[in-house]
């Protein structure tokens, strides 16, 4: 019966060592997917934060790129008054040129330096320097226009330079984050699908692990009854080795005995063993 019991226990035991080597193998490809799935997220989260890096650029060239255009749509509106100035200024322009102009009263400024003149002289001339300077003053605020509208259009011209640089940096940063972005969908997209293969690994697992539930509950079955048997056994072995010491000691008690009579010397265990029956001797 031991031998049987034994022989199934093994049977069962080896059994499970197979199912156990099966559900260690599930459990393995389970975890490789899950380590696959961790690094698949933590690429994940570098994009995500390099992607964001990449946004926040496009945000701050956006806000420069506003306020440069703020300031050319500046400069092009104060270009137009200083135009609209220099045109109605124009009408005023006199036919003479700057030069001629200047030289005319340098003429007559001269004159009324050295020569002698009369009163009546001296006024008038003094009259045609002031009209001339008038002329001059219309010509001189018409280049004053002019300068200040090509100094605003090259600042304007400047800005826009910038601004077209900063529009080419913001679409570049742009594509990169978009790039970044469909990198970060790919191994999202990736992550989900091995962390579906890893929950159905797991699955497997679990259910190749339920297999061996009824041979673990056998297993504790069989191994109970062994323990009785072998349980039984000892005792029973107990009894018999005690039946045998007692028929032991009833042979050496009645060889004892039968020496007491006879008047032999009994050795020391024989005078023992009678002792503890009561039995007086004499030496």
């Amino acid at each position: 019966m031991i031998e049987e019991l034994t022989q199934k226990l093994c049977t069962l035991k080896e059994q499970k060592v197979r199912i156990d080597s099966e559900a260690y193998e599930w459990a393995e490809k389970r975890n490789k997917l899950n380590d696959q799935v961790k690094n698949l997220q933590t690429e994940t989260q570098r994009l995500r934060a390099e992607r964001d890096r990449t946004n926040e650029k496009v945000r701050e060239l956006k806000q420069q790129r506003n306020e440069t255009s703020e300031k050319i749509h500046e400069k092009t509106e104060k270009i137009r008054k200083l135009g609209q100035e220099n045109k109605d200024l124009a009408k005023r322009k006199p036919s003479k040129s700057h030069q001629t102009l200047q030289k005319e009263a340098e003429s007559i400024d001269w004159r009324i330096q050295t020569s002698s003149l009369t009163s009546e002289e001296y006024k008038e001339l003094v009259e045609q320097v002031k009209q001339l300077e008038t002329q001059l003053a219309v010509h001189k605020k018409l280049e004053q226009f002019n300068q200040k509208i090509l100094e605003i259009r090259v600042e304007a011209k400047t800005l826009k330079t910038t601004n077209e640089r900063r529009h080419q940096q913001l679409t570049d940063n742009a594509q990169e984050s978009q790039q970044i972005h469909q990198k970060m969908l790919e191994k999202i997209e990736q992550s989900k699908k091995l962390k579906a293969d890893a929950d159905n690994m797991h699955k497997q697992f679990v259910e190749v692990k339920e297999r061996t539930r009824p041979l673990r509950e056998e297993i504790v079955v069989i191994a109970n009854q062994l323990r009785l048997l072998k349980g039984e056994i000892q005792q029973e072995e107990q009894k018999e080795r005690q039946r045998g010491q007692e028929a032991l000691r009833e042979t050496l008690e009645k060889q004892a005995r039968e020496k007491l009579k006879r008047g032999e010397k009994l050795s020391w265990e024989e005078f023992q063993l009678l002792a503890e029956k009561g039995v007086a001797s004499e030496d």
